[in-house]
């Protein structure tokens, strides 16, 4: 149950963290949060990202396969890194809005 919370709060810091990095170089707040669909799906896949070029439809057909199949812990894990994006979306627009021009 502990690393059920650790991972938890580790995802939602880590992808707050990554989503704030990348919003603050690219100037873009919402790029990460259209992004980490793509990067849950490479999580979860197992399958080799040249696959998708070289053999595309059975590289999705396993990729969708593998992500219907994911437990509620992992839903819960990587739902935690999809609310760190956006608000870390959130973070970024009040921190422009409030006069930081780094943001």
């Amino acid at each position: 149950m502990i690393q059920f919370v650790v991972s938890i709060l580790l995802f939602f810091v880590i992808f707050f963290g990554l989503a704030f990095i990348l919003n603050m170089l690219l100037r873009q707040t919402w790029l990460m949060t259209f992004v980490y669909p793509f990067i849950i799906l490479m999580i979860v896949d197992d399958i080799a990202t040249t696959e998708y070029f070289v053999n595309p439809g059975s590289a999705f057909s396993a990729a969708f396969t593998r992500l219907t199949e994911i437990t509620i812990a992992d839903i819960s894990i990587l739902g935690a890194g999809f609310v760190g994006t956006i608000v870390s979306g959130f973070v970024v627009r009040y921190l422009r809005k409030s006069g930081y021009r780094m943001f």
